[in-house]
């Protein structure tokens, strides 16, 4: 339990940012459907479903953002005679 609530303390605005972007998502796949299907049942369906795997993707993605734009720094930080080898 201690390590989900560390979790998210440390990923509060990036979670937010996915609940943001889940919601929107929702109610753009549901117009979708709906509009292609002409079944509002299969519209609710289809809208929770694929918008619900894509926001913890999306959450792994950002993930691995953050960590590709920490090493960079990372090796950004480095002197530049020390990255040639000298």
């Amino acid at each position: 339990m201690r390590l989900i609530r560390r979790t998210l303390r440390e990923n509060k605005n990036m979670l937010l940012k996915t609940a943001s972007y889940y919601a929107i998502h929702i109610c753009v796949a549901a117009l979708v459907a709906y509009a292609v299907t002409g079944n509002l049942w299969a519209a609710f369906t289809l809208s929770l479903l694929e918008p619900s795997v894509q926001a913890v993707a999306f959450f792994f993605h950002e993930k691995a953002w953050a960590r590709a734009e920490r090493s960079k720094e990372r090796i950004a930080a480095v002197p530049v005679a020390m990255r040639q080898g000298a």
